[in-house]
């Protein structure tokens, strides 16, 4: 049988002589990226949404998380990465003069926290929608608690310019409709990106250590790094690990989506929001008269599931996206694995960008069979033995039947990657794929250039634990965005843009006399 290597290789000589291989470049990016506000006294700001800011319920690119202090910056879809970096630096820039005496935070993993209810859970206004947001938020803090809601990331969302599925359908010689065939290699794209995703938090992974105030109701099965700080020696991402909001309580309630086609995949999730749960139904739902949570069924709603990857479409007003993904099948991909870089002001940077085009690419063009069960656990496990000890030199994954080591196996996916970078760099597209493809390889070839081991080399040099560590990057970043001029045009844009999603937010609390029981009723049956 053929390797996914040599599999890949054919594809690409075809687009050679066959295809437009141009195509390959030509996609749209869009980048969200999550930071804690954070008080000058280091702990996280106790502060509302700064209403400079916006609305956070109706702003398109300034919205908050889980907490009011888990600022969330989205950049539209363009059609390069430095397009999508500049505008998420003149966001960072515009919140810095909308922030009073405050910071954002340059990791991942928190900052001091004083226990659960020192984490303030986000408000979004008094319409039925915004109240809706805000219950779930709740439930989240009910079902998991609240700390690990404000673990920080960057998500990547990527999609082939339209013009690229008639021509791949074409070269694959497949018949049926193009939606059904784009939504098929699409499903095919995640499911390769499960598979071998415990690449990312290797060589992106930013969170090796931890505060030791992350911690209120147990001691972690983590070492102490110093009085201030856990750690494991070998560790890339703990975000992705144990520790991270990972679902773990719901792996034994049966909650696993389907990945095996997008029809599977919206029955499953949509299954879970109507399946009653025994342990969130001891939570209660409405208890004397406020709401602990939207539902006690398996899942909520559907975001409430975790994946390091989503199939998405966009959705109109309080559509569902499992209905969107349903009705309008999958619009683009969102890779959800990222660790806030620590390293760059913006939390990412083009040469990671770069690599993460090549690796989709990749996923989508290589054999995707169904995930068996078998594999589902093997796809977990390796990516949590990979978040803990990644840079163990001789760490083994699982691979069907065997086990082989980490490094093997990385080597031999980059190696397979290489004749993808050197296509994409003929294209004539600005930047260095084959470059971006290098340098992580000498991530790989030497352990102590990924952010993780960069992280902790510094700390042990410097004498710093975690918090001492990630407030003085924070600080050197806020200067940076000192130093920078935000566009006088972009800048008007983002003040009409928050005067309008404050307007709308109150016109949307003006407009209905329906009380939220009812509401909440209307949208779980759908009829919203």
């Amino acid at each position: 049988m053929p390797t996914g290597s040599s599999l890949v290789t054919g594809v690409l000589d075809r687009l050679r002589t066959e295809g437009d291989p141009a195509l390959l470049v030509r996609g749209r990016f869009g980048l969200e990226k999550e930071s804690l506000r954070v008080a000058e006294s280091g702990g996280i700001a106790l502060t509302p949404h700064p209403v400079a800011l916006g609305s956070a319920l109706t702003h398109p690119h300034i919205t908050t998380d889980y907490s009011e202090a888990l600022l969330e910056l989205v950049t539209p879809p363009f059609e390069d990465f430095a397009q999508a970096l500049d505008c998420l630096e003149a966001l960072h820039l515009y919140v810095r003069k909308g922030l009073k005496k405050e910071f954002l935070w340059a990791t991942s993993m928190p900052c001091v926290l004083a226990g659960e209810n020192s984490i303030p859970i986000a408000r979004y206004g008094d319409s039925n929608p915004g109240k809706m947001k805000y219950v779930y938020r709740v439930g989240l803090g009910y079902r998991y608690g609240r700390t690990m809601q404000v673990i920080a990331g960057v998500h990547y969302n990527f999609s082939l310019d339209d013009a690229f599925w008639p021509m791949y359908q074409a070269l694959l010689g497949e018949a049926g409709s193009l939606r059904e065939f784009r939504d098929r290699h699409y499903m095919g794209m995640v499911r390769n990106l499960q598979r071998y995703g415990w690449l990312i938090p290797y060589l992106f992974g930013a969170s090796p250590a931890v505060c030791k105030s992350f911690f209120t109701d147990k001691e972690p099965d983590l070492l102490v790094f110093d009085d201030t700080t856990y750690y494991e020696p070998y560790a890339t991402s703990l975000r992705m690990g144990d520790i991270g909001y990972q679902n773990r309580k719901e792996e034994g309630m049966g909650v696993k989506a389907s990945y095996d086609d997008l029809s599977s995949y919206v029955s499953s999730l949509a299954r879970a929001t109507r399946t009653p749960c025994p342990v969130w139904e001891s939570i209660g739902v409405k208890v004397d008269g406020a709401y602990r949570q939207l539902n006690a069924n398996q899942l909520q709603i559907e975001n409430e599931y975790y994946s390091s990857v989503r199939p998405k479409q966009i959705c109109a007003d309080m559509e569902t996206p499992a209905r969107a993904l349903q009705e309008r099948g999958i619009e683009y991909v969102e890779l959800r694995s990222l660790d806030v870089n620590a390293y760059h002001p913006l939390g990412v940077d083009e040469t990671q960008l770069r690599f993460l085009h090549i690796f989709m690419l990749y996923c989508l063009l290589r054999e995707s069979p169904a995930i068996s069960c078998t594999e589902r656990k093997e796809i977990d496990r390796n990516l949590i033995w990979v978040a803990h000890q990644g840079r163990d030199p001789l760490l083994k994954l699982q691979r069907g039947d065997r086990a082989v080591l980490f490094r093997d196996w990385a080597n031999e996916l980059l190696h397979a990657m290489q004749p993808l970078a050197e296509l994409l760099g003929e294209q004539g597209k600005d930047g260095n794929y084959p470059g971006s493809l290098r340098e992580q390889q000498q991530k790989l070839d030497n352990a102590a250039l990924t952010p993780s081991g960069r992280m902790l080399d510094e700390m042990r040099g410097n004498g710093e634990g975690f918090y001492q560590f990630a407030r003085r990057l924070s600080r050197d970043q806020w200067r940076y965005f000192a130093s920078r001029q935000i566009d006088p045009a972009f800048e008007q844009q983002l003040q009409g843009l928050a005067k309008q999603s404050l307007e709308k937010q109150l016109e949307m609390e003006q407009v209905s006399g329906e009380s939220f029981d009812a509401y909440l009723e209307r949208y779980f049956a759908g009829q919203i």
